[in-house]
């Protein structure tokens, strides 16, 4: 093994055990040293690294110094107490600046420039998928079943329902992109893209989330709800998703359904001037490429058009499974959402 790559094999595990491993000495000499004085590994005190390289500077105490890394090294900079600091992506590799269209910084890293999409706000935002049988007919009434605590706790406080739907939405696509995910590896076999399907309809859920946060600021009983609802949920649909998948996903259409007409009640409130139309937030006009001067209801009705996606998809993916067929069978659609 080359010299290079040992020095960053033995950088990574330091990073791993910690911003402060050894002592608080000023070399990597003498911070060695100092480990003398333990008898166990774990029990160094910690010291500052400041590159992943043998040449790097170690701090000494709660004073920090600018260090510049290494022509070849692949860390970025970062901005720091008014200093400058070496950092390294995931990958090892400086992470790239981005600029919108107007030349102007790219300033979200929960999303890239290429995951912004324009939503089809075309899509009808009234279509319901009638129970048939058994299984239709249960999933459907214990959705109406939860919604009911909910609407009652909330009543008209639609930005706060609205946040604590949306930390629930987040969850089945996490579920059933990880279960596929695993059931893939076990069986040494292509997904048909469900997994990435499932996973972005999560990271979409997640988005609707923390564009609502840019409005709102939920109570300290509401975040207790959340985890609360969170918690049994995401186990409840886990077992649910491993006992009959084709269950699952018609939960969750009936879910994205009763999701659509929450955010239609909100909409017609908007208009009715019950709650105020206040400017959109920067997050959402990046993420659905909406005009500089869209407003909240520019924002809930992308996020319905978004939800009534999700509704189709998982009705879809139970249609599938209900015939006998495999989600791999039926590659995943596009760009769904």
């Amino acid at each position: 093994m080359s010299h290079s790559a040992t020095t960053k094999m033995t950088g990574l595990l330091l990073r791993q055990l910690g911003p402060r491993f050894f002592s608080t000495s000023t070399t990597l000499g003498s911070a060695m040293s100092e480990t003398s004085k333990f008898s166990r590994p774990l029990g160094m005190e910690w010291v500052r690294i400041r590159n992943f390289n043998t040449s790097s500077a170690w701090g000494a105490g709660e004073k920090e110094e600018k260090v510049a890394p290494p022509p070849s090294s692949a860390a970025g900079k970062i901005e720091v107490g008014g200093g400058e600091k070496g950092i390294v992506s995931y990958w090892g590799v400086s992470p790239p600046k981005f600029t919108k269209g107007d030349g102007s910084p790219w300033m979200w890293s929960c999303f890239r420039p290429w995951e912004t999409y324009k939503a089809d706000v075309t899509i009808d935002v009234k279509k319901h998928h009638e129970p048939s049988n058994f299984m239709d007919k249960f999933a459907y009434w214990t959705v109406q079943v939860l919604k009911y605590p909910t609407y009652l706790f909330f009543q008209k406080r639609h930005m706060c329902h609205a946040m604590l739907l949306e930390t629930v939405a987040a969850v089945p696509g996490m579920v059933g992109g990880m279960v596929l995910h695993c059931k893939s590896l076990r069986r040494f076999e292509q997904s048909g893209g469900w997994i990435k399907a499932l996973l972005e309809e999560a990271e979409n859920e997640r988005m609707h989330l923390m564009t609502f946060c840019e409005i709102a600021n939920p109570l300290w009983y509401e975040r207790a709800l959340v985890f609360a609802v969170q918690g049994v949920f995401f186990n409840a649909y886990f077992m649910a998703y491993l006992a009959s998948p084709k269950l699952a996903h018609r939960i969750v259409g009936y879910l994205e359904e009763e999701a659509v007409n929450s955010y239609t009640e909100f909409l017609n409130d908007l208009e009715k001037g019950n709650v105020e139309n206040v400017p959109a937030p920067a997050i959402a006009i990046d993420y659905w490429q909406l005009p500089p001067e869209s407003t909240l209801r520019d924002v809930i009705t992308v996020i319905r058009a978004d939800e009534a996606h999700h509704r189709d998809l998982n009705h879809f993916a139970s249609d599938i499974q209900c015939q006998g067929h495999e989600l791999r069978e039926y590659p995943a659609p596009v760009g769904y959402h």
